[in-house]
């Protein structure tokens, strides 16, 4: 099981992913706000993030590089502007995908980064 931090703007979009991501076993907190997103990750400990792109009058760049500057954790971008974030500048998340995202695909790409990242942290 791992904690994963969820963030959207939209409050149904974020419980619902909370809901496949819990579903697939892991323990999901909510964030409705790249403010509230940043705040949590400064406090508590996360295994992965994923996050929208736009949130509000922020965007997702402001979560990536909180998550990115306090380790090494997963982040996946899961948005409808995956062209902008991609452009973005650095740091970049880990992969991108449009919205709306597949439950399955979300839950296996979430589980296969998170496997990725325990081996590296094992060798």
């Amino acid at each position: 099981m791992a904690r994963i931090l969820c963030v959207d703007d939209e409050p149904n979009v974020v419980t619902l992913k909370c809901r496949i991501l819990e579903a697939a076993g892991h323990k999901v907190t909510a964030s409705t706000s790249a403010q509230d997103a940043i705040q949590k990750l400064e406090h508590d400990s996360y295994d992965a993030v994923v996050t929208d792109w736009r949130l509000g009058d922020n965007v997702g760049r402001a979560v990536v590089q909180a998550a990115k500057n306090h380790s090494t954790l997963p982040v996946v971008v899961v948005s409808g502007y995956v062209a902008e974030a991609f452009q973005a500048a650095e740091p970049l998340a880990d992969l991108y995908l449009e919205k709306p995202v597949n439950p399955e695909e979300l839950v296996t790409i979430v589980n296969e980064l998170l496997k990725n990242t325990a081996r590296a942290a094992s060798e």
